[in-house]
C-alpha cells in the first residue's frame, strides 16, 4: 500500500522564514516545502529528497534568506510522508 502524503501550513513573519525552513529539513521527514505569499502563490518550492543534503541545500537556504527581507509574511506548506 502506498504511503499517504500529509500537509502542514505555518503561516510565519519574513524574518522567520529561514528558522522554520532550517527546522523543518532537520527533522527529516519532509519531502517537499512551498513557500507562498499572502496571495497564496507559490514563489519557492524546495524538493527535499534523500540525496538532498548540505551543500546541495546552501543556495537554496540563502535564495530563502534573501525571499526574507523581500515579504513580510508568508505560508510555508509542508508535505511529508507518513
Amino acid at each position: 500500500m502506498p504511503k499517504e502524503k500529509k500537509k502542514e501550513e505555518y503561516v510565519v513573519s519574513g524574518e522567520k522564514i529561514l528558522e522554520k525552513v532550517n527546522e523543518l529539513i532537520k527533522e527529516g521527514n519532509a519531502r517537499k516545502i512551498l513557500i507562498k505569499n499572502e496571495k497564496k502563490e507559490v514563489i519557492l518550492e524546495v524538493p527535499l529528497t534523500i540525496g538532498v543534503v548540505g551543500t546541495i541545500l546552501a543556495p537554496v537556504l540563502a535564495a530563502i534568506g534573501a525571499l526574507a527581507a523581500l515579504i513580510t509574511n508568508c505560508t510555508i506548506e509542508v508535505i511529508r510522508k507518513e
